[in-house]
């Protein structure tokens, strides 16, 4: 079978390769045997590629924060899944063509689903809800300004937040995204730079933000943080810039501000396995009925992984790069 392999760190399209590997077997008792159907390439597997990502796994190694795949069978002791489902895995290294895991770390989904939208739904979704729910007690007509709004997450946050009442606040690097994020149902946008606190406060009457959700880290932490009111709360999630994010002392001492982390695998651990499963399957029915959704610009074979990695590195794309093992 195929599976892409990473003998080093470096350059994505340059340590990654597609390798013939050997089969992974018949699912013992309390396994599960899938297909991988399609998977995404996320900043996060850019990173693991690269050698920046929190995790270093050690060499050869295997990338994919997620994937969509079709049960192929499953092992004795697993009750909730069955040959033909639809599962998301909530396991790395899904960049191959079959994987054999744990009973307990497949999630059904919605038959229906598209598989695009399927092979996104491990990360991104959960992310943005969990950010809206966990952090903040977010009420109806709150302000929640966000960095990036036109990522992925973005999108999703931009949905969920107006599902629930709380207005969104969209920072972009271009004028030219605004109608596109107010379709989605977005509250007010502004574009990034040093005087985007006043421009805030123009589109929200001087209302408080209470919420700042960071995907870029360095100094654009501190410019979301301007925007916040008094005893406002940062979460940084992400950091597209490469570094580590700046808060000015005013606002964390005079502002009583509070700078906090997020990762998606902590979110999940304090939450039930019967619970994720449920948010997961909430999750999937939103996206089956169009409510959430994401971009996608071109999907490749999994033999073309190189090419797959050059594009999602390119700027200004439309949507995601998707891989079809």
């Amino acid at each position: 079978m195929k599976q892409v392999l990473i003998d080093g760190y470096g350059a994505p399209e340059e340590v990654a390769r597609c390798a013939d590997v050997p089969d992974v077997g018949a699912p013992g008792t309390g396994e599960v045997v899938f297909d991988v159907l399609m998977f995404p390439i996320n900043p996060a597997d850019i990173s693991l590629c690269r050698g920046t990502y929190r995790l270093k796994p050690p060499l050869p190694a295997t990338p994919g924060a997620e994937c969509v795949g079709r049960v192929a069978a499953v092992g004795a002791g697993v009750g909730h899944v069955k040959p033909g489902d639809l599962v998301i895995n909530l396991q790395r290294e899904n960049w191959a063509q079959r994987r054999r895991v744990k009973g307990d770390d497949v999630i059904p989904i919605p038959s229906g689903m598209d598989l695009r939208q399927a092979a996104m739904l491990r990360i991104n979704p959960p992310t943005a809800l969990l950010m809206l729910t966990d952090i903040v007690a977010l009420k109806p007509g709150d302000w929640v300004i966000q960095n990036v709004a036109n990522s992925a997450v973005g999108r999703l946050v931009i949905r969920l937040a107006a599902a629930r009442g709380v207005r969104t606040m969209n920072v972009v690097r271009r004028d030219t995204l605004f109608a596109e994020l107010k379709a989605l149902g977005a509250d007010a946008c502004v574009v990034d730079g040093p005087d985007m606190a006043e421009a805030v406060k123009g589109q929200t009457g001087g209302a408080p933000v209470r919420l700042g959700l960071d995907a870029v880290s360095g100094r654009a932490t501190a410019r979301l943080s301007t925007c916040l009111g008094d005893g406002g709360v940062v979460c940084t999630y992400g950091s597209m810039s490469g570094e580590d994010p700046v808060m000015l002392r005013s606002t964390l001492a005079n502002g009583g501000q509070t700078l906090v982390g997020f990762t998606l695998g902590r979110g999940l651990a304090t939450r039930s396995l019967a619970q994720v499963r449920a948010m997961y399957a909430d999750l999937g029915r939103q996206v089956l009925d169009g409510t959430l959704t994401a971009p996608v610009e071109k999907i490749y074979p999994i033999e073309d992984i190189k090419a797959a990695l050059a594009h999602a590195q390119r700027g200004a794309r439309t949507g995601k790069i998707l891989v079809q093992p």
